[in-house]
């Protein structure tokens, strides 16, 4: 039997960050490994305990969510952490900053239990967790900050099929969605994002999607 994924829960409000805890705890192949209320207690605790996974909230005291997501996987930290940022909708502006401070994924702190053990399961393997609905109003809205390079478009190194996949994916579509709309199996969709992201050295999909509007792929 495989070790259990190790979680850091990081919110200010105790009984969120005790409500999380206690439904991560309850699982069989999860483990809250500390819990911190502040951003600052967040890094240091990921430095020390080296979860597999860390559950950020955005608005915290010493230390925002942002620059300790920042801190512990941007693009300069050499080993960064798989970072789930939860927050809410009228957040959207601090979210939109976490993505591009390295996290892994995003998931609104209404979201039923069984949403948030799949968020830390999916960021636990290696995949970025973009929920479609996140992804179309959170980069949909604030698109227009992430400015396209000029003449980049014609150095992008993907097929004509790749690129559809990867304006599919800054569209916030899933795997599922895009496999429908291109008639294609879910395992070859797969296959297109894996060799994507291998294609422009991205980490996830967040990254993906901060690379099609960067190279004006998408508008």
């Amino acid at each position: 039997m495989s070790a259990p994924v190790r979680v850091l829960v990081c919110d200010d409000q105790a009984l969120v960050r005790t409500g999380f805890a206690t439904i991560i705890d309850a699982q069989h192949d999860l483990e809250v490994v500390g819990e911190c209320g502040d951003g600052r207690a967040a890094v240091d605790l990921a430095e020390r305990l080296r979860p597999d996974v860390v559950v950020m909230d955005v608005r915290m005291p010493v230390l925002d969510g942002i620059e300790a997501t920042r801190l512990l996987a941007g693009a300069d930290v050499e080993n960064p952490a798989k970072v789930l940022v939860v927050t809410t909708f009228n957040l959207d502006e601090y979210v939109y900053e976490a993505l591009r401070a390295g996290a892994s994924g995003f998931l609104l702190k209404d979201a039923p239990p069984a949403q948030l053990l799949h968020g830390i399961r999916t960021v636990a393997t290696g995949w970025a967790l973009l929920a479609p609905e996140v992804t179309r109003r959170l980069v949909g809205r604030y698109a227009d900050r992430i400015k396209p390079v000029q003449g980049m478009t014609d150095d992008v190194p993907l097929t004509s099929r790749e690129l559809e996949v990867l304006r599919l994916i800054a569209d916030g579509l899933s795997n599922s969605e895009i496999a429908a709309t291109l008639v294609l199996s879910h395992e070859t969709v797969k296959t297109y994002v894996s060799r994507i992201l291998a294609k422009l050295n991205l980490r996830d999909r967040v990254q993906a999607v901060v690379y099609a509007y960067r190279h004006g792929l998408v508008a």
